[in-house]
């Protein structure tokens, strides 16, 4: 998967996470709020991912000579 698929992927999962957890709280439901925060947590993990990616690349990409 490449770091911007993965980035999209993270604000995406960010992003249902933050409205379950709305949701939740206006409804008064805990597990959908836990749901919501633990789908925003596997957010932004993808899109962490997606940076280390990119840091990598542009790394190697120095040191081949690469740009």
């Amino acid at each position: 998967m490449s770091s911007t698929t993965d980035k999209l992927k993270g604000l995406a999962n960010e992003a249902v996470g933050n409205v379950k957890q709305g949701l939740g709280n206006a409804t008064g439901n805990d597990k959908l709020v836990a749901e919501g925060k633990a789908q925003e947590l596997k957010g932004e993990t993808q899109k962490t991912v997606g940076d280390v990616k990119d840091g990598a690349k542009n790394l190697a990409d120095k040191v081949t000579g690469k740009h």
